[in-house]
């Protein structure tokens, strides 16, 4: 599969018309003033949209899920050591070992048109694109389409403005973060002078939340003992790091629920704000619901409770069915398929519980797209708002 721009949209057939305009002028020795020149030129920009996830191996050898891990690992976002450190821990503790385990659990979860992720990204791509009057492309943090290659296919066709948005609803260093300054390299690399926005963390929009709801509500009409909100986890040296004011975060007693500006950049408070959001809109009691964070890597502490320490202790407990929802995800992938619903529900089993169902991620859920399209639409509205001709 390869990204690619749509055909042009009839949106974008003024373009041709606008250069039309100007060379017309041109030649007659004229000048554009005023307000009509600025409407003009800004008319004439090129717009697109680029949805970004995270990525995947492109097959599930070994090899190619090695070249996957390195450049993700590689990243000083996601392992913040100084660079030696991070090539020694890499290329010594990490590389020879995990790429055969990932390969396998990548194997349990790959289908005849690839991967799960990528193969619903690009359906998602689809959906959007059909229903928006600019094009939509699609790139991946990690693996390919790269940002810079798809970066550089929408420069050749002349997009001058435009509109990314990250495919993580909350922000953190290592997701969120780390696109938003990827990109941002290769555009000064590119064409410094591109229209870029951002998507902001969309963690309590209404629209994600009602989304979210739409999602779960059908899972909850099936008897279950309760529902365990998963977070992919970070290190809580991350959350440090994200805090401006280096004394909130993990600093404060019952930080994340008293305001203050580093919630901004918090993850752990966002997810939090999520949570909260949908239990309330799907009217669950603090005892039917729980919230961990999964996925750890390394020996220092993580974001806690811990995904898969909470579900033993559940079928300890005495609980037997038990749902699982991962609301970072927007889309199903190792984490969610073969993390939760395989490791999870086979260690919570071994446990004591009986079953374990995974929610689906929002994939291609109407409400999920329509999320998507609303927000392409709202940005095109308030660029045509900003240079309406007087």
């Amino acid at each position: 599969m390869q990204s690619q721009l749509p055909d042009r949209k009839p949106a974008q057939e003024g373009y041709q018309c606008q250069q039309f305009v100007v060379w017309a002028v041109e030649l007659l020795g004229l000048q554009l003033t005023g307000a009509f020149s600025c409407y003009t030129v800004a008319a004439m920009s090129k717009q697109a949209v680029l949805l970004i996830n995270l990525g995947s191996p492109d097959s599930t050898e070994v090899k190619d899920v090695r070249r996957y891990l390195r450049e993700f690992l590689s990243d000083p976002r996601v392992i913040d050591a100084p660079a030696p450190v991070r090539a020694l821990v890499l290329n010594l503790f990490i590389l020879p070992f995990r790429p055969k385990k990932s390969a396998e659990a990548y194997s349990s979860i790959w289908t005849e048109q690839g991967s799960p992720l990528m193969v619903t990204s690009y359906r998602q791509q689809q959906l959007v694109d059909e229903r928006v009057t600019i094009p939509v492309a699609l790139a991946m943090r990690y693996g390919k389409p790269s940002i810079p290659d798809v970066l550089a296919e929408l420069v050749s066709q002349g997009i001058d403005d435009l509109f990314v948005m990250p495919l993580y609803p909350h922000y953190a260093m290592s997701s969120y973060e780390t696109v938003v300054v990827r990109v941002m390299e290769v555009v000064k690399h590119l064409k410094p002078e591109m229209r870029v926005e951002m998507l902001q963390p969309f963690y309590r929009d209404e629209d994600y939340i009602d989304a979210l709801v739409a999602n779960t509500a059908p899972h909850l009409e099936q008897p279950f003992d309760r529902i365990l909100f998963s977070f992919h986890g970070i290190p809580e040296r991350h959350l440090r790091k994200s805090d401006p004011s280096h004394a909130h975060c993990l600093c404060t007693p019952d930080c994340c629920n008293n305001p203050n500006p580093a919630h901004a950049t918090c993850y752990r408070h966002q997810c939090f704000a999520t949570v909260k959001a949908v239990v309330d809109r799907l009217g669950l009691s603090a005892e039917q619901y729980g919230v961990a964070f999964q996925s750890r890597l390394g020996r220092d502490p993580w974001l806690q409770p811990y995904t898969d320490e909470t579900l033993e202790q559940w079928a300890h407990d005495g609980l037997k069915k038990v749902l699982v929802i991962c609301p970072a995800f927007v889309t199903d992938c190792l984490e969610t398929l073969e993390e939760i619903a395989e490791e999870g529900k086979e260690e919570f089993v071994a446990a004591g519980g009986e079953d374990l169902k995974l929610i689906p991620c929002l994939n291609e859920h109407p409400a999920w797209i329509q999320f998507l399209v609303s927000r392409i639409e709202r940005w095109h509205a308030q660029r045509n708002a900003t240079v309406a001709p007087r």
